[in-house]
């Protein structure tokens, strides 16, 4: 076998842990590794436009497939690019490799041009962040970076001067079989004892959802039925437990809607099943609390609990629902289901009267549309800001679409880059951008990156020349909007400028057709749309102390707008309930 340098082997290894492509920025540091993967079979060196690109791309590609995923930036200003779209990979427990290339070996500590210390810089967006300052760390290094992304749910940066990437290899270097998929965790049987007393003790359950529902669908409509429970919601759990949800209550929090605010405060347990929902004052500070989780640090930081639950939600939901006494009275149940049906009904239509003839187009019209054209199985990346609101409202999950956004890191800009990386993972799935014109403007370089890999991703732009959601928090806050709106240019000139297809809508008439030709256009595609940034209608409940940022801290309801084909859902739900 033909003598390996550093850059050789530490690709080899990202290829035996099942990474096929590495999303960077080339350059001097990171030269030796990129040289390496163009010699390599089996991985592919994706080329972006913005190192924070290649982060959000890799976090979207672990999300997407459930495996690591890997990025990269050179020395200095090249990795700190980095940082942004490696936070939101690590809060959204999505397992990702980074190569932070360094600076040369014997320079560091002299500040060196383009010096900083990667190995420090991203300690809190990581599991895992180590310097390898020898080639004698190889590959026990790598292999261990590698086992706290996948093993733990999250990132690990590894950190390699450039001189130390080109020597020679050691030889016969110990290698081990690499953990390249997480187990599941059960919860002993005290716990579940403890739990199963719980729900038999208590006369109205409701159970509140978050992403760690994910596989675990129908565990958990079957506890539901036996405990009569009604079913509410983060936003992070929409695309895993909202569809085929004859318990379905909608969703809390910032974007919430129906009655799952209700649901979680009228009941005398609940149960927190695979979420770290973070705006605790949606949360009911005067019922039980039990919170099942596969990860403990999550348990009670964010409320008081009765019961914390060390577990994953399928393997918990699996011991538990045989034990516990079916629960025959359904009048909590019932109660909740009508409740969400009217909040839909009254909500829905304030929103239904002549949008097919409003211009500037109304932005939930938009996305009802879309939602009614979108392949059964697409993927969709949504903005931070108002178009999480219409992803949430308007967004119809089936088990096999998929919804990804900054849901927890909350970064403008996301959905883009992170389109780029889930069109990677299968060139034939439909991926749709769902973009607001202040994120797509803010990494509208890397609309380059999808002409250039012929990436058939599918912009949907949806612009108010405003930051929407800026101005909805400075209006709450009682303050004058300032510094919040956008200058925009023809974007749909923009993107047939770099090669791609581009049309623009200021008509509702115009909408279905040109995103049937925008999604029937074989490579990238951009349709603009005009939409309307007077679209919201606040609550007067609303004070401006209820406000921080992006959070709610009291208060049941914050936007008010349509729910689309929710509606649907829930009055058919509502057949179900037993007349008397």
């Amino acid at each position: 076998m033909a003598k390996q340098n550093v850059a050789e082997q530490f690709v080899d290894i990202l290829v035996r842990a099942g990474v096929r492509r590495l999303y960077g920025v080339v350059g001097d540091s990171l030269n030796p590794v990129v040289d390496a993967i163009r010699r390599t079979s089996g991985i592919d060196w994706i080329q972006v436009r913005h190192e924070e690109t290649a982060a959000f791309a890799a976090g979207a590609e672990a999300q997407i497939t459930g495996s690591l995923a890997a990025c990269a930036g050179s020395c200095g200003p090249g990795n700190l690019h980095l940082i942004n779209g490696l936070y939101d990979a690590h809060r959204s427990m999505a397992p990702v490799l980074a190569l932070a290339s360094h600076i040369p070996s014997s320079e560091i500590g002299l500040s060196f041009f383009q010096e900083t210390h990667p190995d420090r810089l991203f300690q809190e967006c990581s599991h895992y962040s180590e310097l390898i300052s020898s080639p004698r760390q190889m590959p026990r290094l790598l292999q261990t970076a590698i086992q706290h992304a996948v093993g733990r749910g999250g990132v690990s940066v590894v950190s390699l001067p450039g001189d130390i990437a080109s020597e020679q290899a050691p030889e016969k270097a110990p290698e081990h079989a690499l953990v390249t998929a997480r187990p599941t965790v059960r919860p002993g049987d005290e716990e579940i004892n403890a739990l199963v007393r719980l729900i038999d003790d208590a006369d109205r359950v409701t159970l509140f959802c978050g992403s760690g529902t994910k596989g675990a669908h129908a565990e958990v409509m079957q506890f539901a039925e036996r405990i009569a429970s009604p079913v509410g919601h983060a936003l992070r759990g929409k695309e895993w437990i909202q569809y085929d949800n004859p318990y379905d209550v909608g969703m809390s929090g910032l974007l919430g809607y129906g009655a799952a605010y209700e649901a979680t405060h009228e009941c005398d347990l609940l149960i927190l099943l695979g979420t770290d929902f973070p705006y605790n004052a949606f949360l009911p500070d005067d019922v039980k609390i039990v919170q099942v989780d596969v990860r403990p640090e999550h348990l009670g930081r964010r409320c008081k609990l009765d019961l914390a639950v060390w577990g994953d939600v399928r393997e918990t939901l699996r011991c538990l629902t045989p034990r516990v006494r079916p629960k025959t009275d359904r009048r909590f149940l019932d109660k909740m289901l009508k409740k969400h049906a009217d909040a839909l009904e009254g909500v829905v239509k304030a929103y239904t009267r002549k949008v097919d003839k409003h211009v500037p187009l109304h932005p939930e019209y938009v996305a009802a549309v879309l939602d009614e054209i979108a392949d059964d199985d697409a993927v969709f990346t949504v903005d931070t800001g108002m178009c999480n609101v219409w992803a949430a409202r308007y967004l119809t999950p089936n088990g096999r679409r998929r919804i990804i956004g900054s849901f927890s890191h909350g970064s403008m800009a996301n959905a883009l880059p992170q389109a780029i990386g889930a069109q990677f993972t299968d060139r034939r799935r439909q991926v749709v951008s769902m973009s607001g014109d202040g994120g797509f403007s803010m990494l509208m370089g890397d609309f380059l990156s999808l002409v250039q890999h012929d990436l058939p991703v599918k912009v949907v732009l949806f612009n108010n020349s405003s930051l929407g959601m800026v101005e909805l928090e400075m209006l709450v806050a009682g303050l004058p909007s300032y510094g919040t709106t956008n200058h925009n240019p023809d974007f749909a000139a923009i993107a047939r400028a770099a090669g791609a297809y581009g049309v623009r809508v200021e008509k509702p008439k115009e909408l279905a057709g040109a995103l049937k030709d925008a999604f029937r256009h074989k490579g990238p595609a951009l349709v603009d749309v005009v939409t309307d940034p007077n679209a919201l209608s606040i609550p007067p409940k609303i004070k401006a102390e209820m406000v921080t940022g992006f959070a709610l801290s009291a208060g049941k309801i914050v936007l008010d707008g349509g729910v689309g084909r929710m509606l649907q859902m829930a009055r058919s739900n509502l057949r179900n309930v037993p007349r008397p």
